[in-house]
């Protein structure tokens, strides 16, 4: 798995434990009439639902910042591996060429290309190291980015659906066993960020 994708579930899975602590932790079994709050189960008017949920693989798939994002940091991830591989494949190419000379070389000189060999290994692997590290960082950065702009929206957006909660669902990150596809308001996501960031480029 990807270091970028490894991050994302590490990141979504952190939001829906978050968000499961929360509506959960004071929850208490009280015997009251439904209030005006809960959703009416007759009905599939979203405005008396007071929990919605949105598809992370969905928002991956069709929101195009993101999908623009995610590109970059996968081909800079390929590029990463391909340096990587070069420089191994010129290691390789210097031993082979090292080695033709046969019986002429002595030990001295074999325990001295042994060593330059061996150090120039470690600074392929060291320099492959570096530009993963800042690759995961810079992945850590746009999960943050995207986090805060999904939750700006939602904000916005919830102030005239007045949701009392909004949760998350996706491959891998699924812990609700039903879900009521009047409640979905993924599109609704998926449009308002994509015209929200349209509209900041």
């Amino acid at each position: 798995m990807r270091p970028f994708l490894i991050v994302v579930n590490f990141i979504l899975i952190i939001a829906v434990v978050f968000l499961y602590l929360k509506v959960f932790k004071n929850t208490t079994i009280k015997k009251t009439e439904p209030s005006s709050n809960v959703i009416n189960n007759n009905s599939g008017n979203l405005k008396n639902a007071s929990i919605a949920f949105v598809e992370l693989d969905s928002l991956n798939e069709k929101i195009g910042f993101i999908k623009d994002r995610r590109k970059e940091l996968e081909i800079e991830q390929k590029s990463i591996e391909t340096d990587w591989q070069n420089g191994y494949r010129g290691l390789e190419n210097r031993k082979n060429i090292f080695l033709k000379r046969g019986n002429s070389i002595t030990q001295q000189e074999a325990e001295k290309f042994q060593g330059e060999l061996l150090q120039q290994q470690q600074q392929v692997d060291e320099k492959k190291r570096n530009l993963t590290q800042k690759l995961s960082e810079k992945s850590y950065k746009f999960m943050d980015d995207i986090q805060k702009k999904l939750k700006d929206f939602l904000n916005e957006y919830n102030k005239t659906k007045n949701y009392q909660y909004i949760l998350t669902t996706g491959t891998g990150l699924d812990y609700m066993l039903y879900k009521d596809s009047t409640f979905n308001i993924t599109k609704d996501v998926i449009k308002g960020m994509n015209e929200l960031m349209t509209t900041k480029k």
